[in-house]
C-alpha cells in the first residue's frame, strides 16, 4: 500500500471538505484550469476576479502570455454574460472586458454590434441547468462543464437548441448536442 498516496488523499478530501463546510468558493467553480496554473493560484486569480466583475462563475484559469499579466480568467455572470479578467502577479486586474461576440462568419468584432448569431444569447438559469444536466448525463458522472450556448439550430445545426463541450471524468473532452426539449442528439467526442 503507497501511504503516501494515501495521505496526499486524505489532504485532498479534507481541503475540499473544509472549503465546502466554510462555503469558500460557494459554487465559483465551473470547470479546471489549465495545467499551467497551479491550483492554489488558480483559486486566488479565480476568486480575485470573480470580486472584479460583481460574482459569477469561474469558467478557464490560464497563464497570461503578455507582458504584465500573469493570468487570464474567463468569468460567467449570473446573467449569461462572460467577461475575459487579466490580472497581474498580485492578483491586481489589469483588464475587464466582456467576451466579444462572433458574428456570423465566426469572426469577433470587438465594440461592434449586431451580426450577432443566436448562440450569443444568454440563457435562462432554467435552460442552464436542464442543459448541464443532460449534457453531463450524456457523458457520464464526473464530468464538467466546459461551455454551453444556445444553437441557431440551422444548417448543419438543423434542430440543435444548445451545444455542450464537457469533459469526463478520464480527461476526454466531449461536444454534445440537445434539442429544445433537452434530448441528446449527438455526442462526439473532441480529438
Amino acid at each position: 500500500m503507497n501511504i503516501a498516496r494515501l495521505r496526499s488523499k486524505r489532504v485532498i478530501v479534507s481541503t475540499v471538505a473544509v472549503v465546502a463546510a466554510l462555503g469558500i468558493g460557494g459554487g465559483v467553480w465551473a470547470t479546471a484550469a489549465g495545467a499551467d496554473v497551479g491550483s492554489g493560484e488558480r483559486d486566488r486569480a479565480g476568486t480575485a476576479a470573480v470580486q472584479a466583475v460583481g460574482g459569477g462563475t469561474v469558467v478557464d484559469v490560464e497563464a497570461g502570455d503578455d507582458d504584465g499579466e500573469a493570468y487570464e480568467v474567463e468569468i460567467r455572470k449570473d446573467d449569461g454574460t462572460e467577461v475575459d479578467v487579466t490580472l497581474d502577479e498580485n492578483f491586481a486586474v489589469v483588464t475587464q472586458e466582456p467576451e466579444a461576440a462572433e458574428t456570423e462568419d465566426g469572426e469577433t468584432e470587438d465594440g461592434e454590434t449586431g451580426g450577432t448569431e443566436a448562440g450569443d444569447r444568454a440563457l435562462t438559469d432554467a435552460e442552464r441547468t436542464s442543459a448541464e444536466q443532460a449534457a453531463i448525463a450524456a457523458v457520464g458522472a464526473g464530468s464538467t462543464i466546459l461551455s454551453l450556448e444556445a444553437s441557431d439550430g440551422t444548417g448543419d445545426d438543423a434542430g440543435v437548441a444548445y451545444e455542450a463541450d464537457v469533459r469526463d471524468s478520464a480527461g476526454a473532452e466531449w461536444d454534445v448536442d440537445l434539442d429544445a426539449a433537452f434530448k441528446v442528439l449527438t455526442k462526439t467526442e473532441d480529438r
